[in-house]
């Protein structure tokens, strides 16, 4: 039963003081801990959480109503078993009175609160970001990639995902700043960063409007960054997804997957976010979503600086805290305004026999470079419907290497490439690249786009060739299904580089490793 709204801001703290009674618990409550944010109290009471929503309207969210808490914790509650089943358990009511709370009595209610399960403290990605690894952003990449193709596509009538709807947030993140921030150095910075985004929401309004026709606009998570992920039992948690406003969680899978990428660069780990970048495309196959990706990193990061900025107009921040807030609101504008300058493309392809060590150069070099990695073995499954993971059981001659698969194959990295360059991007072509007439389709778009060209040679004796391909057969650790049949018939046809192709190629052996900084210089070499 709903009652009139009691709760206030300052209510709703004299109500966490009094649940902070173990009495008042129907289970053991013998440590209690209270986490604020700009919207919320989390009470962690012995195993469990209990998450209350303010009673703020802040424009792009209105808990001021009991009603609409009501609503919006079983919101929560569905969407966020998506992700996190074990960890979202029940909307519990509070009846009573707030200085004498009752949990799930009879009588008026007086608060609803999400009940989770509690996972210990300091288990966040975000507290422990030293320890993250590839191999983490991997299993990330695919348990999100995962998740996107599983979940509800947006009604092409509906207003969620049209460019109106992706654009009108944008503007809110710029006028609740500057209501909130009146220093004259952060004006100055957000009327830079603003014009540029409306420059760029003109560019690629056609865009927006084109990745929601093709099904790209989905009932995503929405607050997809490192404070939003843990593992429990080595099991990832996706968790406190947004349930109050439509328009923030029916958006494109790249906007949802850019607040973590951005998350990640802030917190000084671009390499892993390149991981997790790249390990996520090769799994869904959306390359062309990298259009907007510096348009949505960009408005990511003004999402933050906007926390930052109502948390700074609250009245309830220490002095500690609130230089802190200061510090961040300053990063992440900075962090927004780096994502505004464009970087220098070039085509970087591979050229090697199965078991050179193609895609392990390829992957680092993407890590670090940064770049985006494109690979001959996924894409050429791509074009016959199967997955990256999956088993084609081919032989030389049948439909996946055929001459006709592999035509096509090269067509796609071709195009791919072509795309990466136009966005600013620097794409790595995984591929063998045995065949002149190959290498020389890359080469003449490179020059066609005046963007720097450059082979990675990579050369390894025969005999390790075989080993490693057997042992990768064997092991059955890698998406490429080349095995020594394959290697034959490549040892067969391969074309050696020509004088001009050695002038544009960096030979990597295992007495000449990959040089990172040396293919940087290559590009940046005026």
């Amino acid at each position: 039963m709903l009652c009139e709204p009691v709760i206030t801001m300052s209510s709703l703290s004299d109500l966490i003081q009094a649940l902070q009674n173990p009495q008042v618990w129907p289970h053991p409550a013998p440590e209690m801990e209270v986490v604020e944010t700009h919207i919320s109290y989390v009470l962690l009471v012995g195993d469990f959480a209990y998450k209350f929503k303010k009673a703020v309207n802040l424009g792009f969210l209105d808990f001021t109503t009991l009603e609409l808490r009501q609503r919006y914790c079983e919101q929560e509650l569905r969407l966020n078993r998506r992700l996190a089943p074990d960890l979202y358990l029940d909307v519990i009511v509070v009846t009573g009175s707030i200085a004498q709370p009752v949990i799930a009595g009879a009588g008026p209610v007086v608060e609803y609160a999400v009940k989770m399960r509690r996972f210990p403290s300091g288990r966040l990605l975000s507290q422990q970001v030293k320890r993250l690894s590839p191999e983490l952003m991997d299993r990330l990449a695919s348990h999100v990639s995962v998740f996107h193709a599983g979940i509800a596509l947006s009604d092409l009538a509906g207003l969620c995902g049209s460019p109106e709807s992706v654009y009108a947030p944008m503007l809110e993140n710029f006028r609740l700043i500057r209501e909130l921030e009146h220093e004259s150095l952060v004006t100055a910075q957000l009327d830079r960063l603003q014009q540029w985004t409306e420059h760029a929401y003109a560019d690629l309004k056609g865009s927006i409007a084109a990745r929601k026709a093709e099904g790209f606009v989905r009932e995503c998570h929405g607050d997809m960054h490192l404070g939003n992920i843990t593992l429990i039992d080595d099991e990832l948690a996706i968790f406190d997804g947004i349930e109050f406003d439509r328009n923030l969680r029916w958006i494109d899978t790249i906007s949802d997957i850019a607040f973590l990428v951005m998350d990640l660069e802030q917190r000084g780990r671009s390499e892993l976010a390149q991981r997790f970048l790249n390990s996520y495309l090769e799994r869904c196959g959306d390359y062309d979503g990298l259009e907007l990706l510096s348009l949505y990193k960009s408005y990511r990061a003004l999402v933050r600086a906007k926390v930052a900025a109502i948390r700074l107009g609250q009245d309830d921040v220490s002095r500690e805290a609130r230089s802190v807030l200061t510090r961040d609101l300053h990063n992440y504008l900075d962090l927004a305004e780096s994502y505004t300058r464009v970087g220098k493309p070039a085509v970087v392809i591979t050229h090697g026999l199965s078991g050179s060590g193609k895609s392990f150069s390829a992957r680092l070099l993407a890590m670090w470079l940064p770049a985006v990695q494109i690979r001959s073995d996924v894409e050429r499954k791509r074009l016959t419907g199967l997955s990256p993971e999956a088993d084609s059981y081919s032989q030389p001659q049948q439909e996946l290497y055929s001459e006709r698969s592999t035509e096509n194959t090269y067509n796609r990295l071709l195009n791919l490439a072509e795309n990466l360059v136009a966005y600013g991007l620097i794409p790595i072509v995984d591929a063998t690249f045995l065949k002149r007439e190959q290498r020389k389709l890359f080469a003449q778009m490179a020059e066609h786009m005046l963007v720097p060209f450059i082979i990675l040679d990579m050369q390894v004796i025969e005999s390790v060739l075989r080993e490693r391909v057997r042992a990768r057969i064997e092991q059955d650790s890698d998406v490429s299904e080349a095995d020594e049949g394959i290697l034959e018939m490549q040892l067969q046809m391969a074309e050696s580089l020509t004088g001009e192709e050695l002038a544009a190629a960096v030979v990597v052996t295992e007495e000449q490793p990959l040089s990172i900084a040396g293919i940087r210089g290559l590009i940046d070499k005026p």
